[in-house]
Formats: structure tokens, sequence, C-alpha cells
């Protein structure tokens, strides 16, 4: 049987108020809240605005300029640095498009640079920037990615007046090749950097070393390009934007920009199990909200947390619609993740902006300013991390400017579970603040390599050493990587790849550095996933090392766009996994085993409650079995073994320990098997809840407990950042429980008290855990 929808924008508030009193959500609707719709506050067009570019601007009926515009143009005129801090679709563009284009205008030799972090947002960027120039504004507009065909790459470096590309074609494709872009370094006057906020942790500690790279080749041709940085809403955006460029900042944070009206909706899936705390699968219950708008007209965009979820949460939605068809089509929903070759994500983006596809299941990719339509719903399966995620995620629905819906769909995590009992915290909650680490060993090393090739590295540039010897005497660096990068120059030296002669320090290997340095992650080595059904040997996908060890082992089954996979073989030596179609009832889920070792003490910090140690560690961690997961009921159908080497790396942690403290004390009424279960829960809690003060995602953070620890002899918690050499994460932690001592494990003990579980469950301690020890002792933890 087939079933028609009709769509009417006119009816969908009516629409909207039937699923919100629908007995199947109504009662678990925890909160609604109320954004209500602001005006804008606008200026003038600035007096020296250019006329052909005021024109520009009313012919699309722009005839005033938003206050943070107007802030932002007479900072630069200033010649400051600006980041930019404003919500979702708050005309971020026009701030850095104006400044340009005046610029350019000005000076016929002026060259600007835009990076945005994907391909993707470049190419929609584009189609932006193509609406202002052309005719009486002559400025070429080039896009330089991995897409652009070698029969461009001439034209765009030789013509191009602003140059659009990303982070990974500026570290491997320009910077490496600069002396067939004189022109356009020697004449480099803005460098944009669009979603600054996304370059936090590995990728964001990578990307400052490749601005770092870009201001030595901008000085070595005599340029002084100023920075323009937009960024949605976190706690530390001058911090984070001085620390990405190197240079000082000016912060221009008063939105000036109208908001339609928004209802905020935090849903808690009902309970099944409440004895044990089992709630109804937040798969199924996003799923269900999604088909409720989709069925009604409403375009809907459902953000899930993995790759995995995300594709069988397509599956599930596009099963269920099967036989549904609104104004005589189908209802055509997508899955869109990472891994999508470039013609797959054109397709869904063409689609959602054309209409032909209703709906769209997303990883965090669509989190960015991409134009994908008017979407009206967005829901959120799960917190997605951070909070400026969820308010990123909510904002993609009612871009345009109408009166738009998001839902928070809880899951059992115990974050989740903390805000649906903490609603009021949770709206007045701030953002968190993003950790960068440029200094990370690993990744400095990486770019100094880099930076090496591309230009000689000085003495004075990295500072000298008196008489040859390292003391506190030591003169100051004024280059772009500071004395770091003579620590590394002088390791390189040893290792036989860069050459030191007189005051210069040279590239004397035949290798090309940046072709093996990826800026996603610290290592440098993604595993191809190959489909070999049927002899068609075709790449569907890539994933990076650590994450395939855990993803597509062998056995495991792979899902691609709805299409399930098994997997034949995963040849971790030559970076290559071999996967088949198949169809089976099942998805998997690899279990990791951690071991830890302390190799330096670096700074030790009172909680009052417990002792904090900053340090170094060594982290080895192997998958070893998977289990077998069925669809729709996710009960578990079998495990399997996993036969990988395993993976070290060196990190930095925080250990907390629990010796002769109110929670050491808390600790000793208890047996070894129970503190045991006791830190295991209490670890959960703190790896859960840290997005809470850092920018991350719990998957950021490892957390292994230790009932007497082998180097410290107490009790005691290792979190660890999961990324080699660190990303600030630990420090931020420490420093973030230094300045809110108690702040933590107050929510985390609150997380405990207001369960309903009788033992544990998935939204506090865990399954199993001891749940009346744990809050014993995070009563103590709380009280110095």
């Amino acid at each position: 049987m087939e079933f028609m929808v009709k769509t009417d924008g006119a009816g969908q508030n009516s629409t909207l108020q039937k699923i919100l009193t629908d007995p199947g959500f109504a009662p678990y609707i925890v909160k609604e809240q109320l954004l209500p719709a602001t005006d804008g506050e606008t200026v003038p067009f600035p007096a020296d605005l250019d006329s052909r570019i005021a024109a520009g601007l009313r012919n699309r009926g722009i005839t005033e300029i938003y206050t943070h515009q107007g802030a932002v143009w007479e900072e630069l005129q200033r010649g400051h640095n600006v980041v930019v801090v404003t919500p979702t679709a708050s005309g971020k563009t026009l701030c850095y498009n104006l400044p340009t284009l005046q610029a350019l205008l000005r000076d016929e030799k002026a060259r600007a640079l835009y990076l945005f972090p994907t391909k993707a947002l470049s190419q929609d960027q584009q189609s932006e920037l193509n609406e202002l120039v052309g005719g009486e504004i002559p400025i070429k507009v080039s896009t330089y990615d991995g897409d652009t065909p070698d029969s461009l790459r001439v034209a765009a470096r030789d013509t191009g007046r602003i140059i659009i590309s990303n982070p990974d074609m500026l570290h491997a494709g320009i910077l490496p090749n600069h002396p067939r872009w004189i022109k356009f370094f020697s004449n480099l006057k803005y460098i944009v950097i669009d979603e600054a906020h996304a370059y936090r942790g590995v990728q964001g500690s990578h990307v400052a070393d490749v601005l770092r790279r870009l201001r030595r080749v901008c000085a070595f041709y005599g340029s002084q390009p100023q920075f323009i940085l937009c960024s949605a809403t976190i706690a530390n955006p001058g911090e984070l934007a001085e620390t990405l460029i190197g240079q000082e900042v000016t912060l221009v944070d008063n939105n000036g920009a109208p908001r339609g009206e928004k209802r905020i909706i935090l849903y808690n899936p009902p309970l099944v199990d409440a004895v044990q705390g089992i709630r109804r699968s937040v798969v199924t219950e996003s799923r269900r909200w999604m088909l409720a708008f989709l069925k009604g007209g409403i375009k809907t965009i459902l953000f899930a947390h993995s790759r995995v979820k995300t594709e069988v949460a397509a599956a599930y939605v596009n099963e269920d619609l099967a036989n549904i068809y609104t104004d005589n089509e189908r209802i055509r929903v997508e899955a869109y993740r990472g891994g999508l070759l470039p013609n797959e994500r054109r397709e869904i983006e063409r689609g959602l902006r054309e209409g032909s596809i209703r709906g769209v299941v997303s990883t965090n990719a669509l989190e960015l300013g991409i134009d994908i339509g008017g979407l009206d719903a967005s829901v959120v399966a799960g917190f997605p991390g951070s909070f400026n995620s969820f308010w990123q995620q909510s904002g993609r629905a009612g871009r345009r400017g109408g009166s738009s819906v998001a839902v928070f769909v809880a899951s059992s995590s115990p974050l989740d579970q903390f805000i649906m009992n903490n609603p009021e915290w949770f709206f007045r909650k701030s953002a968190e603040e993003a950790r960068i680490n440029p200094d990370n060993p690993y990744i400095l090393t990486d770019h100094v390599k880099c930076a090496a090739f591309e230009l000689p590295f000085t003495n004075d540039e990295v500072g000298k050493r008196s008489n040859g010897v390292s003391n506190d005497a030591d003169m100051p660096a004024p280059g772009a990587f500071g004395a770091g990068a003579r620590d590394v120059l002088e390791y390189l030296e040893e290792d036989g790849v860069v050459r030191h002669t007189g005051d210069r320090w040279h590239w004397a290997d035949r290798s090309f550095p940046a072709e093996g340095i990826s800026l996603r992650s610290a290592l440098a080595d993604n595993v191809v996933i190959v489909d070999v059904t049927a002899g068609r040997n075709a790449v569907i996908g890539e994933m990076d090392r650590p994450s395939a060890k855990e993803l597509i082992f062998k056995n495991a089954v792979y899902m691609h766009r709805g299409r399930q996979y098994l997997v034949e073989s995963l040849d971790i030596p030559n970076r290559k996994c071999l996967v088949r179609e198949a169809e089976v009832n099942y998805f998997t889920d690899g279990l990791v085993k951690t071991d830890i070792k302390v190799l330096t003490e670096d700074e030790t910090l009172d909680f009052d409650t417990c002792t904090g140690v900053l340090g170094d560690v060594l982290v080895r961690s192997q998958v070893a079995k998977f289990k077998k997961i069925r669809f729709h009921t996710h009960e578990n159908v079998g495990y399997g073994d996993i036969e990988l080497p395993e993976e070290e790396m060196q990190t930095r942690c925080l250990a907390l320990l629990f010796g002769h403290t109110a929670a050491g004390k808390a600790l000793a009424n208890f047996g070894e098997d129970e503190i045991g279960s006791i830190l295991g829960g209490a670890g959960t809690l703190i790896k859960h809840m840290a997005p809470v003060f850092l920018l991350c995602d719990p998957r950021d953070l490892g957390v292994v407990e230790r009932v007497r620890d082998p180097h410290f002899g107490v009790p005691a918690l290792y979190i660890y950042d999961k990324y080699p050499g660190g990303t600030g994460l630990a420090e931020g932690l420490a420093y973030s429980l230094a300045r809110h001592t108690g702040e933590l494990f107050r929510s985390i003990h609150r997380v405990v008290a207001e369960c309903p579980c009788k033992e544990g469950c998935p939204s506090c301690v865990g399954p199993g855990e001891n749940k009346q020890g744990t809050a014993a002792f995070l009563q103590a933890l709380t009280k110095p």
C-alpha cells in the first residue's frame, strides 16, 4: 500500500503542534524552550566603501550591514587582525568579503587567500562570492584544491585574485611549491580562516603549524597579510585565534544579525527497564522523530555520532518510507558522512538544495556552514560532544530566517541524562574552551621538516645557543616557529635529513615531506577501503589506521550509503582493506583493552580531595574481540576474535591520585575488587562529563583505572589524550579543575544521585558497577 503526504509550508506549525502533542512523544518531552525571533541591528555602508561594491550589495537587496560586519571593517582599516564570533547564519561571509573586495579594487596587484576546513565548504562559498564579483567588479575568484584539474591550476596561480582553498592543499600543494606563487605571495593582503572553531585538537594543532609556515613564506616574499578569522561561539575565541596565527587578534562578538523563531525540544526516550536504567535506543527514537517530520512535509536533518550510526539510521528511515510519497514523489533520505567520494557528497548537497532529497542523516560533516537549502527541523541523536556542536547542529535548521525546530534526543550516556535532569543548566551553560598544541613534538617535527624543505631556517630565526650550550641565557627566537624549532632541527640533523651549514639549516633529503603528513591525525597513514564484489575493485572510502583497527577488522560489517559489506581482510602494512557486499542482520563493534606506563611527572596539582599529576605516558592498546549487535533490537548476538598488532603511543596525561586524601580514605573502606569497580564507574563518568569543560568529544579522552598503581603506589585514575604527543586536553582538564575545584566532581556525583536505576546502568556508572560505592567515593571527592 502507498501513502501520500501533502507538503504545505503554511501548515507546518500545525503539523509540528500535532507531533509535539502526540502521545508517542509528549510524555517524554522534558523541556520545550522557545527562542523568540530577534530583530537585527544595522549600520550604513562604510563611507569609503567602493561604489561598485555598494551597488552590487543593493542589487542583492542589501542596503545596510549588520553591526558586527561594520565593526570588523573598522578594525581591519586600523591594521588589526580580527576574529568575529557570531551564531550560525549571521552573515559572517560579508565580514571578510567586503574588506577583501575593497582592497583588491584599490590595488590591482593585491591578492587574498580564503581557507575553509572542507572542499565542500570552499565550493559553496565560491558560489556566494560569485554573486558579488563580475561585471563592475572585475576580480577573478579561483578554487585551488585537490579536485581542481591540472589545466586550471596554472591560471589560478597566475591570474586568481582570490584563491579559495583549504589547509590540506595549502600544506601539501601550495607552500612546497611557493616559487610558482611568487606573484601571489608577494602581494597577499588578507588571509581568511573560516570556521576557525573547527580547528581544535590534532587538526587545529596541525593547522597552526601550517600557518606558521605560511607566515615564513609571506615574510620571505615581503608581504605581511592581515588575518580575518570567523568562529562560532566558544569560550576562548581570542586565545584560539592567537594560537592559530601566532599574532595578536581583536575580538568582535557584538552580533547584529536577526534570528528566526526556534523551538528547542529536550526529549528523553522512555525507560524499558527501570531497574537496570535501560532506555529505548537513541537511534530508534531519533528515527521516529525524523519520520514524523518528513511525513508532515518538514525537511529534516538528523545528526548521528558515528559513521555506523549514520548509516544504520538512514537505512531504518528509508525502510520505513519505502511506500510513502510526497507531492507524487518518494521521500528520499541520504546518509552523509566522512569517507564519501567527492561526487557522492556533491550529489547529496545538490539534492538537498534543489529539494529532491527531503532528509539527510549526517555525522558532524554537515555541521559547518555548507548551504544545503532550507531545512526546517534538526534532530540531534545524543549529545554531539560539545555545546558548541549542539548549537551548530541545531542551527542547521532555519538558516533562511523562518521558524524552525531542533530536537535533542538523549542517549543513555551520563552526560545526556545529566542534561535531561538539569534542563535549565543546559540552556544557561556557556560554551567550552577549544584547545590546540602546535608544539606537540610529533606535529611540530612534521612541520619543521616541511618548513625546512620550503625555505632554509636561519640561526636568528630559531634562536642561538650561547657558546653552543643550552642555558637560560639563550637568545629568544623571533621566527614563526620560535625556539622549539631549534631542538627539532638538531634532532633532524642527527637523522641526516637537514644539514647545518654556516648560519642556515638546509633540507638534505630526497623526500617530499608534506606528502606523507596528514592534517587530520597525528599519524600519516590512512587505510584505503576497496569493494571487491563481483570483481569491482572500486575504492569506496578510507580511514585512519587506529580507527581501522577498531572498525574494519576481518569479519567486521562496514556500512556505506545504506549498503552492508563484510570485511574480507585488513592489510595494515599495505594500508588496504578488502570488503565484499553482503546482507546481514547485525553490525559490529570492536572491544579495546589498554595498558599505561608513566614516563615523566611534569607538574603536581592539589585538587583538595585528590592530587593531580601532569606528565607523559606510554599507552598500549589492542582490539582483541568484537561483538555483533542485531539491527533494531540492538541485542548482542555473538562475539569474534581479532588478531591485530597492538597500537603504541606516547601522549599527555592527567593522573588523579587517591592516597592520603578524603577520597583515598573513602576508598579504604572497600576491598580491591570493589575499588576497581568504583574507579571504573568514576572514570566512565569523568570521560563523559569532560565536554562540559573542554571543547572535545568523549572519544578524544582515554581513561584507565588502577586499584594500586605500580608507579604511584596508590589508587589512581589516568585521563589521557588519545592523540600522540597530546593536544592540550590533559592540561586543559587539569587547569579547569584547578580553577573550578569540585565542579566536575559535584556534577558527576549528581549524575549518580539522580539516576533512577538500582545497581548501575549506562546512564551513570555503567551496568554491573558498584553504584553505591561510587556515590560514596564521589561524595568524598566533593568535600575538601
